[in-house]
């Protein structure tokens, strides 16, 4: 019996945030609008495809220390 009352709480709680992130997100409940760079679809694509021919480097590898607060760079066996 307490196990239904704990499972049905759960449920409607969910059920509730669900409904609440709803009203405020989409149906824009306290005022707004949905941003052009998020309802434009070419915009979209036009950003993924800068970001994905963007070169990327990187440094070496670091390993962090948690105790010392110190990092260390890991050198290569080669």
């Amino acid at each position: 019996m307490t196990a239904s009352y704990i499972v049905g709480s759960l449920v409607g709680s969910f059920a509730i945030a669900y409904l609440c992130d709803t009203f405020v997100s989409d149906k824009k409940a306290f005022g707004g609008t949905t941003p052009h760079t998020v309802s434009d679809k070419e915009w979209w694509k036009a950003t993924d495809a800068k970001f994905q021919a963007w070169p990327r480097t990187a440094g070496p590898p670091v390993i962090m220390n948690p105790i010392s607060r110190q990092n260390f760079i890991v050198k290569s066996t080669e």
